[in-house]
């Protein structure tokens, strides 16, 4: 065996060792979040960096193309919306109160809206004139979107790409037949793809797309805003996709019939959330 692959195998191994454990198991908030996350390859730092080097080049092009926070008055919505949901955060989290958080508008005719790691906000106009949510259906799709960073999903998916990518490197050696090194990228690259093609490069996974549901649900509550309205928006979003979304074997975001199913059964646990909140 050579020096290279024994190297690999090492990394391998390590790899394997550390995965086994959960650097994040955390029962919160009145929906109870609680399940084991491997994010051991990535720091939070480095999750957090890389997301606002990202973010500050998507304003930096939005500002060129003068596509930035083009209507003040939904501009302001926006952030008025999204501040009632950060004050929320320490329930989950205490430190993400103290995030450098950033919340902007840009026009797009995507229907869509994200939360980076360390609280960079961006709310497409797709989803404002198409889906034309109510302050409340609002509420529910920006507290889902500051779940996903608060749950650290990103930090999660880099970690995971990032075994993918140890994992490809050690195969290149293990499979290594030829002199050619080409040969040998070609075949890793061959038998990789598929896998990456289907863990790594969606968004997040169905099982982080459900977590944000529950906890978004509860961020929206606590901030004064109607439980209910979840149910309305993604009703609305499953007429806006016109039958076209994929199954949901394949798709990172569950079923909306799931999806709803979900939110219906804990509405009842966050009602009294927003009752007391609406006093």
């Amino acid at each position: 065996m050579t020096k290279t692959l024994n190297i690999t195998l090492a990394l391998l191994i390590s790899l394997i060792l550390t995965g086994c454990a959960a650097t994040s198991s955390t029962k919160s908030g009145a929906v109870g979040i609680d399940r084991k996350q491997h994010m051991e390859l990535v720091t939070e730092e480095q999750a957090v960096n890389q997301s606002a080097l990202a973010y500050q080049q998507t304003i930096k092009e939005a500002q060129t193309k003068k596509l930035l926070n083009t209507d003040s008055k939904e501009t302001q919505r926006v952030r008025s919306i999204a501040q009632k949901l950060i004050a929320q955060v320490g329930i989950f989290r205490p430190d993400a109160v103290n995030w450098k958080w950033e919340i902007n508008v840009q026009d797009s005719k995507e229907i869509n809206a994200y939360c980076m790691a360390g609280g960079k906000i961006m709310v497409y106009t797709g989803l404002l004139d198409q889906i034309k949510p109510t302050d409340d259906e609002l509420a529910a799709v920006m507290g889902h979107e500051i779940s996903h960073a608060l749950r650290e999903h990103v930090r999660e998916q880099m970690s995971r790409a990032k075994a993918q990518q140890i994992g490809i490197l050690g195969l290149a050696a293990i499979i290594g037949v030829t002199t050619d090194s080409s040969k040998n990228a070609a075949a890793t690259l061959a038998i990789g793809a598929p896998i990456a093609a289907v863990a790594l490069t969606l968004p997040n996974s169905r099982t982080a797309e459900h977590e944000a549901d529950e906890m978004g649900l509860e961020l929206a509550a606590r901030a004064g805003y109607n439980p209910n309205a979840a149910v309305s928006l993604w009703e609305k979003m499953g007429k806006a996709s016109n039958g076209s979304k994929p199954p949901e074997i394949l798709s990172t975001h569950p079923a909306d019939a799931s999806r709803i199913e979900d939110i219906k059964r804990l509405i009842p646990v966050v009602m009294p959330l927003y009752q007391q909140a609406s006093k």
